[in-house]
């Protein structure tokens, strides 16, 4: 018996905003942010595939919230993630990186002001 296996998947777009539409896609696109706004970051990727898509939160240069989803699309997908925080977010320097199955394909940095 044969199992087929898709391939990783491609990561096309990266989005930012503080809001998230039905389809796991950015609303308002962003990358400016109040403290008390919701942070979302969409990876849209391009063709069928299947792999496991993290995002992981960077503050001032230290990782403060990881998050990893296995998913498999057959067309595009869209997957969702949010940076959350206990409290307001603190002012300063942010950045999301984007892993498919554990190496990083895209970045994007972010201020929270």
């Amino acid at each position: 018996m044969v199992l087929a296996c898709r391939p990783p998947l491609h990561v096309g777009t990266l989005q930012l905003g503080s809001q998230l539409n039905g389809d796991n896609t950015i609303g308002r696109n962003t990358t400016r942010f109040k403290p008390d706004d919701r942070v979302f970051a969409a990876v849209l990727t391009d063709a069928t595939g299947s792999s496991t898509i993290t995002a992981r939160w960077v503050y001032n240069g230290m990782m403060v919230g990881e998050e990893s989803r296995k998913v498999s699309y057959k067309g595009a997908g869209a997957t969702a993630f949010e940076f959350k925080s206990a409290s307001a977010f603190p002012v300063g320097d942010y950045k999301v990186d984007i892993l498919v199955d554990g190496q990083p394909v895209q970045s994007r940095e972010f201020r929270v002001e």
